[in-house]
């Protein structure tokens, strides 16, 4: 770099040096100028219709890519992606944030400028509760170390953070100083050979272990220390909803998605009566534990996270993950032969059916499992696509995105265009209900300026159909659009409408064809008709019941 740079050159090498290639925003006045110095540097500018699109978008381009940036102007722009931004955050979902604000001399006063809400700094105010760093650039002596701090802690901790420009700070200059080296987590060296003896003693003595995969493996690129710790030992694999994919779903040692009542009834059994339960990354979220119907027990279990490590009743907050996958992947752990028989995943043969027969979600997502392929991400919104996906399988790691926690309808659309920016190789095949299209799914505009192909899936049964088994009304009714013609409204695609198995079968070939647009498949379903995984949630918490 040269010795001085505008503040928002600096930001802006700095985010390339990140390996941001793309940011992914709406412009407003507050925020023109830093917008045109965006343009002017090889990141390119990726414009959405909302600014909550431009959220979920950064959000999937970060699970892809490690981090992703959103760029929005005060007020308007800044709250609407705040929903977007608390998502990330409970999610673990590394994003920055930027927002354009008033400049410094035009708040004397205190004047009554548009796009502000209450104080000048509401706003930021808002961001500290849903980010792990924020910052205002409003000193250019500054400036520097805050943008430094903000982007260290977003990547150390895998959250996301905010930093708010002035406009009248976008050209002020600064001067470059050398920046200081991150400060590696390190264990403490007693507290690891503890924890890793407790542990290996706890592994070897158990005649039927097993690892749950979570999404702090993803995150945090432990993909390959998990692997090697379940391939030395033969451990097999089960996976966090939210971590699922974070492991290759075709590996031999690939049980299935553990959720309680969600997931499947084999893995269900073994996981439970396992005398070992090592859990690595997992968030102990309602929806990964299927609604609390998950039955673990305390002292059966071994919990790797970021923030400790627990075996049993002891913790051990002095041992990094790392350090300890490694650890025990590089210990005296040896090969064992465990009673585990792996159970048929999601069954790619399907039976012949009349070809008028009326599409069912099962047969649905049984089509789907057999369409998949290896260059194909799935991108799932939450209700029952969300519910149906987890019996999908993958072939490799990140394959599968979906706000499994944070459950924000209206996440899948605007994610594939994040997704495919990054990663143009994998084509997304989108999973999304009536409702939650309804909410962000014009964004397929942003997709057709872009020169995207997604397949857009679209559960069309005329509502927010999982919230009808718990209380039903007009509330869970929206009105049913004629999803298939869009392509007509936008100029672009191409659409089906799929009432029967043969339809969606002839729709899903046309759409595999179709690689110069984006495909958008009308699936009209049954408004009760629900999921083998919603049923099995159901009918779980019917017995606990």
């Amino acid at each position: 770099m040269p010795s001085t740079l505008s503040v928002s050159e600096y930001l802006i090498e700095c985010l390339q040096e990140m390996g941001v290639r793309h940011v992914f925003g709406v412009p407003g006045d507050y925020v023109l100028s830093f917008f045109k110095k965006l343009s002017e540097s090889p990141l390119q500018v990726v414009n959405t219709c909302d600014e909550q699109g431009a959220g979920f978008a950064a959000d999937a381009y970060a699970r892809l890519n490690g981090l992703g940036v959103a760029c929005v102007t005060y007020g308007v722009g800044g709250l609407k992606v705040a929903n977007t931004t608390g998502g990330a955050f409970a999610e673990m979902v590394p994003v920055l944030v930027i927002s354009g604000a008033p400049g410094r001399q035009e708040r004397l006063n205190n004047p009554l400028l548009h796009h502000r809400s209450n104080q000048f700094d509401t706003q930021k105010k808002i961001f500290e509760q849903i980010t792990v760093a924020s910052a205002e650039l409003n000193d250019p002596a500054t400036a520097m170390a805050e943008i430094d701090r903000v982007l260290d802690a977003i990547m150390r901790f895998k959250r996301p953070g905010y930093l708010e420009l002035p406009r009248d700070m976008v050209n002020t200059p600064v001067e470059l100083q050398p920046r200081p080296a991150a400060l590696a987590q390190r264990s403490a060296p007693e507290a690891l050979a503890e924890a890793l003896c407790e542990a290996t003693e706890k592994i070897a003595a158990a005649e039927c272990p097993v690892i749950m995969v979570g999404e702090e493996v993803h995150r945090f690129g432990l993909q390959d220390l998990v692997l090697r710790l379940a391939e030395k030992t033969r451990i097999p694999m089960a996976v966090s909803i939210l971590g699922k994919s974070a492991v290759p779903e075709t590996h031999p040692l690939y049980m299935g998605v553990y959720a309680g009542g969600l997931g499947d009834a084999s893995v269900r059994e073994y996981f439970e009566n396992s005398d070992c339960q090592i859990l690595l990354g997992v968030l102990m979220t309602d929806m990964n534990m299927g609604v609390y119907s998950a039955q673990l027990e305390q002292r059966k279990i071994i919990s790797v996270s970021s923030e400790q490590i627990e075996i049993e009743h002891h913790f051990y907050d002095q041992v990094t993950a790392q350090d300890f996958l490694d650890g025990l992947a590089n210990g005296i752990l040896s090969k064992h032969i465990y009673p585990w028989v792996k159970p048929p995943l999601f069954s790619t043969e399907l039976d012949q059916t009349p070809p008028d027969q009326k599409i069912t979600v099962q047969r649905l997502f049984q089509h789907i499992n057999a369409f998949l392929n290896c260059d194909m991400v799935v991108i799932s919104d939450v209700g029952d696509a969300l519910f149906g996906a987890i019996d999908l399988v993958t072939c490799r790691s990140a394959q599968f995105l979906s706000p499994a926690y944070y459950t924000s309808l209206g996440f899948a659309v605007p994610a594939c265009i994040g997704a495919q920016i990054n990663h143009p190789g994998l084509r997304p095949l989108v999973l999304v209900g009536d409702g939650a299209f309804q909410m962000t799914g014009l964004e397929l505009s942003t997709v057709a300026r872009y020169h995207l192909n997604p397949i857009v899936v679209v559960l069309n049964n005329g509502g927010y159909g999982t919230e009808r088994p718990m209380i039903d009304g007009p509330f869970n009714d929206v009105l049913n659009w004629n999803y298939s013609r869009l392509p007509e409204l936008l100029g672009a695609g191409k659409g089906f409408r799929v009432e029967t198995e043969q339809e969606l079968v002839e729709a899903l070939e046309a759409a595999r064809e179709n690689t110069d647009s984006y495909s958008i498949l009308d699936v009209r379903l049954a408004q009760n008709d629900i999921s083998p995984a919603l049923q099995r949630l159901t009918s779980s918490l019917g017995q606990r019941a």
